[in-house]
């Protein structure tokens, strides 16, 4: 086993996360999009925090959770449909504001820490791991497209609609759960790679 005591990676993960929850609820385009989209990143972000003294994941693990939250974050601040990334979607020809599709493929980047907590706890082999975080990431989604289908009717107005993100698209639910696809994949690919069940993280 390798023995690492470096708090300096999920430290600077945490605290980056966590100012930009903070301006990100300063002025909110729609107040009540970003209460309802802060909260997963808030109950993600909590105990991940709480259990870091007796559970440390890796350091590859702590920078993917930090990606989607902070993507996430900067999402609910703008709502998904507005934020600035303009120079992306004319880099790849599209009049969609494509911002949401990259936070979809942030969210299957959770598959390596489902993956690694998995075996590290000894709950089973890693091929086990890789099977079981591919298929929680693949519940995830699609919960999480009910849960917008949900929302955006309750809510109902513009709320409803910058919630749901779908910008037009009829396809835009099965799209967002094929981004979400692609990210477990890719990052269950870089779990097989790095392998941080090999790793004890010290205290």
């Amino acid at each position: 086993m390798i023995q690492i005591r470096n708090h300096a990676i999920p430290v600077t993960a945490f605290t980056s996360v966590t100012l930009i929850i903070i301006w990100s609820g300063l002025d909110p385009v729609f107040p009540d999009v970003w209460l309802a989209e802060i909260i997963p990143v808030v109950l993600i972000l909590a105990p991940l925090l709480i259990t870091y003294r007796f559970f440390q994941f890796s350091n590859t693990a702590y920078i993917l959770i930090a990606i989607w939250m902070s993507l996430h974050t900067i999402g609910a601040h703008y709502t998904f449909a507005k934020v600035p990334f303009d120079w992306f979607n004319e880099l790849i020809g599209s009049q969609r504001n494509n911002f949401d599709r990259i936070a979809h493929f942030s969210i299957g980047l959770y598959a390596f820490p489902i993956a690694e907590f998995m075996v590290r706890k000894g709950h089973c082999k890693p091929i086990v791991a890789t099977l079981f975080a591919f298929a929680t990431i693949m519940a995830i989604a699609a919960g999480y497209e009910i849960i917008e289908w949900w929302y955006a009717a309750l809510a109902g107005g513009d709320a409803g609609i910058e919630f749901l993100g779908s910008q037009g698209d009829i396809w835009d639910a099965q799209k967002d759960m094929l981004a979400d696809t692609l990210g477990a994949i890719t990052s269950l690919v870089l779990f097989h790679i790095i392998k941080p069940y090999q790793l004890e993280i010290g205290n």
